[in-house]
C-alpha cells in the first residue's frame, strides 16, 4: 500500500508492470505546484459561490423536507480519510434513519435504512453538497477521489495493496472514478479494484481540463436525474475522459 516512511517517500506501483518504485513526496507536489495552487483557488472560488447562490436557497428548502421525511439531524457528519490519510469531518446531509452501523457498515441500492428523500438525494447526487463547506475550509478539492469512513479504507487496503496511493491527493466531492460509474457500494474485488484504478489514473495524471470535464458531467449526470422525476428525457450522452467512454452511472452500482 502507499505509505509515508520517515525519509518522507511513497511506495507504489508504477505502469502496468507491477514493479514497485519510489516516489518522492516533496518532489511529487512541487511537480505540480502551478495545478495544485490554482486548484486551490479555484476551489475556493466556486465553493463560495455554491454556498452563496445554491446553498443560500437550496439548504432551508432540503432541510424542511428532511425534518418532514424522517425523525433526526439533518446533517450526518463522519470521520473520513482524507489527504495523506489525516482525517475529517466530511459533512453530508441525512440520507439514512438513525442506526447504529452508520460509521461501520456501507450503503446498498436496497438498503432499509435509506429514508425516502434520502434515496432522491442520493441518486440526484444533492446529498453532497454540504461538502463545499469542507472544500472551503481545505479539508477537501471539488475533485478528487472520494472520501472514505476508515473501515472502508482499511478493507480496501487489504485487497488492493497501493489502495492508499489515492490519499496523495485531496478526496474530492467528485471523481473521475465515479463518473466512470463507480459510485455506491464497493463490495466486490472487482469494484474495488477498478474504481481504485479509476483514481490512480486521476491521481497520475490530474490538471485542469480532466477536472473541468468531470464537473461537466457530474452536473449533468445531476441535472438529468432530477428532471427525469418531472419530465421524460433522453438520456445523457456519455462523454470520454482518458480516451475511453464513460460507462453509465448505474451500470456497475
Amino acid at each position: 500500500m502507499a505509505e509515508s516512511t520517515a525519509i518522507g517517500k511513497i511506495r507504489l506501483k508504477e505502469g502496468n508492470n507491477g514493479k514497485g518504485g519510489s516516489v518522492n513526496l516533496r518532489m511529487y507536489i512541487n511537480q505540480r505546484r502551478n495545478y495544485l495552487l490554482g486548484k486551490r483557488i479555484l476551489d475556493i472560488i466556486g465553493s463560495i459561490m455554491v454556498i452563496l447562490f445554491v446553498l443560500s436557497w437550496l439548504l432551508p428548502i432540503l432541510y424542511l423536507l428532511i425534518k418532514l421525511d424522517s425523525r433526526g439531524p439533518v446533517f450526518f457528519v463522519q470521520k473520513r480519510v482524507g489527504f495523506l490519510g489525516r482525517s475529517f469531518p466530511c459533512l453530508k446531509f441525512r440520507t439514512m434513519h438513525l442506526n447504529a452501523e452508520a460509521n461501520t457498515r456501507q450503503a446498498t441500492d436496497d438498503d432499509p435504512r435509506i429514508t425516502r428523500m434520502g434515496r432522491f438525494l442520493r441518486n440526484s447526487n444533492l446529498d453532497e453538497l454540504p461538502q463545499f463547506f469542507n472544500v472551503l475550509a481545505g479539508h477537501m478539492s471539488i475533485v478528487g477521489p472520494r472520501p472514505h469512513m476508515y473501515k472502508d479504507c482499511t478493507n480496501f487496503s487489504r485487497v488492493v495493496g497501493d489502495y492508499k496511493f489515492r490519499n496523495l491527493m485531496k478526496p474530492g466531492i467528485t471523481g473521475l472514478a465515479q463518473v466512470k460509474g463507480y459510485r455506491g457500494p464497493a463490495q466486490t474485488f472487482d469494484k474495488i479494484f477498478r474504481r481504485y484504478q479509476w483514481d490512480a489514473f486521476y491521481v497520475r495524471n490530474a490538471n485542469f481540463w480532466l477536472d473541468l470535464r468531470i464537473v461537466h458531467y457530474t452536473a449533468m449526470q445531476t441535472f438529468s436525474y432530477i428532471l427525469s422525476k418531472f419530465i421524460i428525457i433522453d438520456e445523457v450522452s456519455a462523454p470520454t475522459l482518458a480516451g475511453e467512454l464513460i460507462e453509465p452511472k448505474n451500470a456497475l452500482n
